[in-house]
């Protein structure tokens, strides 16, 4: 994020309710630039590992995801999906240095803060993936273990699903990926 001048700040960080509508127009061209590069490096037998949240709860929708299938069609990409216990994310923060997470509008002592709960709901529709993890209660190794066995043993789906469930829902004679 210290990559982008002040006023285009949050970026790709923009929480699920339209709070910024003046740059969605860049999100989208900033989540475009990041799957143009990822599908690159994997073009050239890099693998890439990419830790982004998505949700298209935006003043209108933007279609980030979608967008994403259609540039990653055909290569070897796998959508894992990480969950947490909102509980265990507030411990989390809080522990955190001051200044990286702003736990600030927690009201009531101890009720969950209403971004994020909203993020926890709209960071997992569709709720397509080629794997869950919940970091809950295991540790970050294990997690890696389990993607690990997962790429070791499965073929990714989670971005042709995505791909074939935007196809499914556009209207008849309508051209391009939904969002672009």
């Amino acid at each position: 994020m210290d990559a982008l001048p002040e006023r285009y700040r949050p970026g790709i960080g923009l929480r699920p309710g339209g709070e910024r509508p003046d740059l969605e127009p860049l999100v989208r061209s900033l989540y475009a630039g990041l799957y143009e590069s990822v599908a690159a490096h994997s073009r050239l037998g890099i693998d890439v590992v990419v830790d982004v949240g998505h949700h298209d709860w935006y003043s209108r929708p933007l279609g980030i995801l979608p967008d994403a299938a259609r540039r990653l069609d055909g290569l070897p990409a796998f959508l894992v999906g990480v969950r947490c216990e909102i509980g265990e994310i507030l411990r989390r923060r809080s522990a955190a240095p001051r200044g990286r997470y702003d736990t600030s509008e927690q009201a009531g002592g101890g009720a969950e803060p209403e971004p994020v709960r909203r993020w926890q709901d709209a960071a997992h529709r569709p709720g397509i993936y080629d794997l869950e993890v919940d970091t809950t209660g295991r540790s970050p190794a294990e997690c890696a273990a389990a993607i690990r066995w997962h790429l070791d043993h499965t073929t990714p789906t989670a971005f042709t699903r995505l791909a074939a469930l935007t196809e499914s829902s556009r209207p008849r004679g309508s051209r391009g990926s939904s969002g672009t």
